[in-house]
């Protein structure tokens, strides 16, 4: 089995984010790798894993990054494969982490999440994949629908309750 994802993060101090990243592509069962890169320590094999990544079969990279938050542009000014960056909450409340990773120059696009939304990243990874694969696209089609059913099931709870000046 090869990856089709990679999913990088400055350390593993951001494992408890990126895990949720795994957890949507394990369950919509694309294949993805996980690897610790650092833009600022490590900057030799940032290079490598970029320049590299489309010929080893990668289709989607999702980046995470707190405080500067350069890892997800810098890998994405070496490759053409889509990149999605999550900014990790771990300065300024993750503010700074997103206008890093928000605030890339033409040319250089990065598609951002919202702060600790490695679900969400997993997610539109999914989405990518699947405008070339009908089974995941099918995975992300069921998923989406299950979220519709919950609000259907909450707006059925949320009638059950009963409050005296309650008009619902």
């Amino acid at each position: 089995m090869e990856p089709l994802v990679s999913i990088i993060m400055g350390s593993t101090s951001d494992l408890p984010v990126m895990e949720k990243a795994a957890k949507i592509l394990n369950d919509f069962r694309i294949p993805f790798e996980m690897n610790a890169l650092s833009a600022h320590r490590t900057p030799e094999e940032v290079e490598k894993f970029a320049k590299g990544a489309a010929g080893r079969g990668i289709k989607v990279i999702i980046a995470a990054a707190g405080m500067a938050a350069h890892l997800p542009g810098v890998i994405a000014s070496m490759t053409a494969l889509p990149v999605i960056g999550v900014p990790v909450k771990a300065s300024l409340e993750g503010l700074d982490s997103v206008l890093s990773i928000l605030q890339m120059p033409p040319g250089i696009p990065v598609a951002t999440v919202g702060i600790d939304a490695a679900q969400n990243a997993g997610i539109l990874a999914a989405q990518i994949i699947g405008t070339g694969d009908q089974e995941v696209m099918q995975e992300v089609l069921k998923f989406k629908e299950s979220l519709k059913k919950k609000i259907v099931d909450a707006n059925r709870e949320l009638g059950e309750l009963k409050f005296p000046f309650k008009t619902n």
